[in-house]
């Protein structure tokens, strides 16, 4: 969950870096009769067209963007409807000439989130890189009320078929700090979550976690290797992290159980146009975990907990066409897979899921695309607004 409340933050603060003050830019693309070339200077420095192609471009603007700016962003996740994020956030000038895994722009944002299932929810953070890009830190909060429903496990349950609504209530925050070892892009890292929460079911339902509130401590431990040449739309470079969560009773944990997570991302540009990438990440539960904590098959055209299990894989490959300048298209394809042991029967749910987007390229100095994704599986199609990769990653 934790890992969504963070993917969600992440691309809240895109989202505002594109779109935030663009027509006050835009009215000011050409310098007025008697103006100062100091002045013109100034407004092209902020003009939201590119000086090369001529195509709109918000790199300048990016630059200039010191300070919270407003944002509004849709939702279109298939498991909460259609909604939105409201954001005020604040994101550093980025350095384009650091090398790959450097250089990362600090972001802070503070934002709410609403759908039209009556999902409401808070959230809080803020990235920050210390000691000449050595150390980072990462702290947030979140406090929401989320309603889903619940799939069981496995594909020949009654709750396959005949799920139960519940409505989810967390509230939590969470601190961590990642040290970069020697100058390499490899990073150590170690966190802290505490979290409150509680599981109400809309119907009479027997389930141990029933109207419960639980409270979560843990802390996080992780390796990671990040050589993408951009956190946005990575064209080339590698993502890697394993993380292992321990939850316990000496951490402020009502239930003892670990959670461990794999993930792995690799970019390959095949010529100046056409790019490759795949996606593979594994995640397993041991212990007392509540239900809403198992890990869930997480793809673009699957509902988000719809596939849950105490062992978790998925794989998911796209390929990228640059077609026309600053134009693009893209298809991809997935699968992934739950496993749940109960009783000593092995439960399984599989699902496959693709599809097809399209993007433009808004801000070239910070290779920054923005555009619709399309997807479709067994649970019916679904649309996306993306801004950077849809696998992206702070």
């Amino acid at each position: 969950m934790t890992n969504r409340i963070h993917l969600y933050a992440f691309k809240a603060v895109s989202w505002l870096v594109l779109l935030s003050s663009g027509l006050n830019s835009w009215a000011q693309t050409v310098p007025s009769a008697g103006q100062k070339p100091a002045e013109a200077t100034a407004q092209q420095a902020s003009s939201p067209t590119a000086v090369d192609d001529g195509w709109p471009d918000l790199s300048n603007f990016i630059d200039q963007a010191y300070g919270f700016l407003p944002l509004a962003i849709p939702i279109t996740e298939p498991a909460v409807g259609l909604g939105a994020v409201g954001a005020l956030a604040f994101i550093d000038k980025q350095n384009p000439e650091a090398g790959a895994g450097f250089g990362r722009p600090n972001i802070s944002v503070v934002g709410a989130l609403a759908t039209d299932n009556g999902s409401r929810g808070l959230i809080l953070g803020d990235m920050r890189y210390w000691l000449d890009d050595r150390l980072q830190t990462l702290v947030g909060a979140i406090k929401t009320s989320i309603n889903l429903d619940y799939y069981g496990t496995g594909e020949q349950g009654f709750l396959n078929k005949h799920p139960r609504s519940y409505s989810l209530d967390l509230s939590g925050a969470m601190a961590q700090a990642k040290y970069r070892i020697g100058q390499s892009q490899n990073w150590i890292g170690l966190g802290y979550i505490l979290a409150s929460t509680s599981a109400t079911f809309n119907t009479p339902f027997d389930f141990p976690e029933r109207d419960r509130s639980i409270q979560l401590g843990g802390i996080n431990t992780t390796f990671s290797h990040d050589s993408r040449d951009n956190i946005f739309t990575p064209r080339s470079g590698n993502y890697l992290e394993l993380s292992v969560s321990l939850f316990n009773e000496a951490l402020g944990s009502d239930l003892k159980f670990t959670r461990l997570n794999l993930i792995g991302m690799q970019y390959f540009p095949l010529d100046a146009k056409w790019s490759f990438g795949l996606r593979e990440s594994i995640s397993f539960n041991y212990g007392d975990a509540p239900f809403y904590i198992q890990p869930f098959v997480l793809m673009r055209g699957v509902p988000a907990m719809r596939y849950q299990g105490e062992k978790v894989a998925q794989v998911e490959a796209e390929l990228r066409w640059q077609f026309w300048q600053r134009f693009s298209l893209l298809g991809f394809v997935g699968a992934g897979s739950a496993v749940d042991e109960i009783r000593q029967l092995t439960q399984t749910s599989n699902v496959v899921a693709g599809g097809a987007g399209l993007r433009y390229e808004v801000a070239k100095k910070y290779g920054i695309h923005m555009g619709l994704d399309v997807a479709w599986s067994r649970d019916g199609p679904a649309a996306y607004f993306q801004v950077g990769s849809a696998w992206m990653r702070p």
